[in-house]
């Protein structure tokens, strides 16, 4: 049956104000910004964004703000084609604000996050109607009201894809519902605690595991080291490509959004998860979550012969600069 959209996203987004400095300065210092950008954020948002520019069709549903944090994030979606009938901007709410941090010198990152005031998504304001309209649902959380709507949608034919990011019972009691679950190095490390001192080549037993408890595909990062995966197709491990760092941040969000759209392509897992680990990687090679987020020209480009073209990746970052102007 063919259905109206690729994929649903269920977020609360928020806006990332994002910062590039040399390095951090010590206490009582200051330091040159080298680099400023305000992009949307979030798990889902941000892998919503990344499958869409990649080709996927997408509807977004969850809370905002109806303050010019809210506005930007909402047009955003608008701008990358994802239907938001189902996102709920709240009045006089506030939308969550983060200030993203990163230090070149160490190639990482800090964030310092304000939670905003926007009320819990509600069972009356859930979009049911697209969701089981949709091939995929994708969430980053476990609420009691998700739990709900993964099990409407498994009902109703849709498949479920999480992006795993922090360990807890009431993920590991979800995986059994999960058909692509994708978890982070402290997922792994929750899940597998005697393990984490395992190369990557001899984590197959671990992924098996996981999906012999329900999921079609399992897929594990690592960040700098690559990732590992099994599904009906094998096992496998990939390195992750060596790039010129600017800014980590959201680099598994983008990730996650990059191997839907493979996969709503018909590529192979393995596959699935190169092409995710490249967007990743040219990602990261410009400020903040979504700049840097390449098409699917740039992408295949870069897996053919290893070069970026940033003919349009600029052309995004010049857009986010100047980004709250664009509300």
């Amino acid at each position: 049956m063919k259905r109206q959209f690729d994929v649903y996203g269920l977020d609360a987004p928020c806006i990332d104000l994002n910062l590039n400095l040399k390095n951090l300065p010590q206490k009582n210092h200051g330091a040159l910004i080298t680099g400023l950008s305000w992009q949307g954020g979030g798990k889902v948002s941000s892998g919503l964004v990344a499958c869409a520019r990649l080709g996927g069709k997408c509807a977004a549903g969850g809370t905002l703000g109806d303050d010019v944090y809210g506005r930007f994030c909402y047009a955003d979606f608008v701008r990358h084609g994802i239907n938001v009938d189902d996102m709920v901007l709240h009045k006089n709410a506030a939308t969550h604000f983060s200030i993203v941090v990163s230090d070149q010198k160490t190639q990482s990152r800090t964030i310092l996050f304000k939670k905003g005031t926007i009320p819990k998504l509600l069972e009356s304001e859930v979009g049911w109607n697209k969701i089981k309209n949709s091939r995929y649902l994708f969430i980053a959380d476990t609420s009691e009201l998700t739990g709900k709507i993964v099990d409407f949608a498994r009902e109703n034919g849709t498949e479920i894809f999480i992006d795993a990011d922090f360990y807890s019972e009431a993920l590991k009691e979800m995986i059994p519902k999960i058909d692509v679950f994708i978890g982070s190095e402290f997922v792994f490390d929750g899940l597998f605690p005697e393990s984490k001192e395992k190369g990557l080549e001899k984590l197959e037993e671990e992924c098996r595991e996981i999906f012999a408890s329900g999921p079609k595909i399992v897929v594990f990062t690592f960040g700098e080291k690559g990732c590992v995966g099994y599904s009906k197709e094998g096992f496998f491990v990939l390195p992750a490509f060596s790039v010129d760092v600017v800014d980590t941040v959201g680099a598994g969000d983008v990730f996650h959004g990059a191997f839907l759209a493979q996969l709503l392509k018909g590529q192979s897992v393995m596959e699935c998860a190169r092409a995710a680990s490249a967007v990743s990687a040219i990602k990261c090679t410009r400020i903040g979550g979504r700049a840097g987020i390449p098409n699917s020209e740039t992408l295949q480009k870069f897996l053919d012969t290893g070069e970026i073209d940033y003919t349009e990746i600029d052309e995004r970052v010049n857009f986010y600069r100047r980004g709250l102007e664009h509300v």
